[in-house]
This record gives C-alpha cells, structure tokens and sequence, in this order.
C-alpha cells in the first residue's frame, strides 16, 4: 500500500559509486568553470559617465561599490608587485581564480560526486515506488492521471530526503556561477573604467595614462583594440577547448544537453567579435581568465588533487584521465577526419 512508502526507503546503505560527469563551464566557464558571452553593458559607450552624468542602469554598475572594489584590487596589485600593468592583470586573474574559483569548483565536484554516487538508490527507489503506487491505483482505482501524480509527488520528497541525509542538494553545485560570472563583470568592467578614465578619482585618470604604456608584445596599449585580432582569437579558442573537454567527458548526452553544449560553442565563437570591440586590458583579463580555467578544469580531473580535495570517488572514474582525453580527441577529431579522407 501506498502508506507503506516510508523512511524503510531512506535507510543508511553502502555507498554506491558511480562516475562524476562534469559540469559545462566549470566549467566555467566554469566555470567554470568557463567565460561567459559579454553583456550588452560591457560593449557601450560609457564617456558619458561622471559623477553628476545622466544615469542608466550601466552607470550605475559601473559606479558600484563591488566594481570600485575591483579597481581597488587591481591598483593595490599594481602597487605592491611593481609589476606593469600588464603583469598586474595576470596576477590578479590568476590570485583570483586560484584562492576564490578554485575551491569553489572542487565544492563543487564534491557536490555532484555525492549527487551521482546516490543515482543507484534513487534508481532503486523509484523502481520499488513504481510498483507500489500501481497496486495502490489498481485497488482504489486511481486514474493513470493521479498515479502519475503521486508518483511524482512521493519521489520528489523522497529525493530531497535523501540530499539532505548526505547533505549534497545540487543547489549547492551552483554556488561557483554566482560567484565567479560576478567577479568576472566586476573585474571586466573596473578595466573598461581605467581604460576610459570613466573611473571617478584622480587615481584613475593617471591609471588610464600607464594602461597606453602599460602592454607588452604586439598589445602595448592596453586602452585600445587588438587590430591584430589574436587575443581576441585566442579567448574563443580557448573557450571552445574548454567545451570540448567537456564534451568529450559526457557520455550519453541527453537531447537538451547537445543543445546547451552547442549554445556555448556558439557563444565561444561570438565571444571573437565582442573582444575585438573592446581594450585589449579587458581582452587580456579574459584571455587570463580562460587559460586558468582550463587549467582548473584539469586539474580536477588529477585523482591525486580530487583525493587531496576529499571528492568521493566515482564509479567510472579513471586512473587515467588525460591518457583517456587524448583518445577521446583522437578518435573525435583525427581519426575522423583520417577517415573522410
């Protein structure tokens, strides 16, 4: 009977291991992570903003208390490293990824590790719970309707119990998004500021004056455009190296997921075009930004650092994670094109 459908469900069992599947954009961008497409802010005109300036929503971000706070971080970087401005980007990029988005990512993979190493137990409840709520409807003669709705009803608590014994809700993978898209406005939008002295103090004007001077190689102003186009072209292409390690992890891609992994190439693609239309300062964070996050991606697929981080292990895991990416790429990509020839 139906009111048999009690906590017997929810008793402690061993845990059982099945494989993480990375999050997109961990990645992200998580990213997670991974990058993500610039907003329509980032691209306007923003000479118009001052302290007394008809206000818009985009001057009103970018005169914020969380965006000076990035100015901030950036000019004390540049102050206590004695860097060029160029240097000072980087380290800041690279501070901030590795102390915030960093721990960040490996919570949550120990979030979605626990998640997916309960998939067993939820698979077997459903299956008991499929069965009882049939000879419930088959002896008080429920409509396929209300069955289903029971169903659903009693699984959905079920499930939620479950999270809150091993205390993994998957809400909790999300905290990296909120965390690092921000951070990454913030910082993009504290470098347009330098970059155009729209930035309200006496500091930020002789900033914008060092960012002309402040770049290296081809970038040595790093207030105007790359005519060059290869730091613009090197953000999508890291971009899209992040989706398609993503990619090649996921097995058994549901139809939304291929759509979703085809909307962030599409977005990786178009984020070449945005980062040509602004100062190669903010290409150059971008560009730090990405590479960083291809790098942590990476990293949490060492057994050794996902061991160090305490991330339960998986069923599929692999011994061997970047022996296995590089067949997957070659089997992709190589060996297919090997064959159309």
């Amino acid at each position: 009977m139906l009111c048999r459908l009690s906590v017997r469900w929810l008793r402690p069992r061993p845990a059982l291991q099945v494989r993480v599947l990375d999050p997109l954009l961990s990645r992200a961008p998580a990213g997670g992570a991974k990058s993500s497409a610039l907003p329509v802010w980032a691209v306007a005109s923003v000479s118009a903003v001052g302290p007394k300036g008809a206000g818009g929503w985009y001057e009103a971000l970018a005169t914020s208390a969380p965006v000076q706070g990035a100015e901030d971080v950036l000019l004390f970087a540049h102050t206590a490293s004695g860097l060029p401005w160029w240097g000072s980007i980087l380290l800041t990029t690279v501070v901030l990824r590795g102390a915030v988005t960093l721990p960040l990512a490996a919570y949550q993979h120990y979030i979605l590790a626990k998640v997916e190493n309960l998939q067993p137990e939820i698979k077997n409840i459903a299956q008991h719970l499929n069965q009882e709520v049939a000879v419930c409807a088959q002896q008080l003669g429920w409509s396929k309707r209300v069955a289903r709705l029971t169903y659903l009803k009693t699984m959905r608590r079920l499930v939620s119990e479950l999270y809150v014994r091993d205390n993994c809700h998957p809400f909790k993978a999300t905290v990296l998004v909120w965390i690092q898209l921000p951070m990454w406005i913030f910082m993009s939008i504290a470098l347009r500021n330098f970059s155009t002295g729209a930035t309200h103090s006496e500091a930020g004007f002789s900033v914008q004056e060092q960012l002309t001077a402040g770049g290296v190689l081809w970038f040595h102003d790093l207030t105007a455009l790359d005519s060059t186009w290869i730091l613009p072209v090197s953000v999508g292409v890291i971009n899209l190296l992040i989706v398609e390690i993503f990619a090649l992890q996921k097995l058994g891609k549901s139809r939304f997921q291929t759509y979703i992994t085809h909307f962030v190439r599409a977005v990786s693609v178009l984020m070449i075009p945005i980062a040509a239309t602004v100062p190669s300062s903010i290409v150059l964070y971008w560009l730090c930004s990405s590479f960083m996050g291809l790098s942590q991606n990476l990293l949490l697929r060492s057994p050794r650092f996902r061991q160090l981080c305490r991330i339960p292990l998986t069923k599929l895991d692999s011994d061997t994670p970047y022996k296995d990416l590089l067949a997957a790429f070659h089997s992709k990509f190589i060996s297919r094109k090997s064959r159309t020839f």
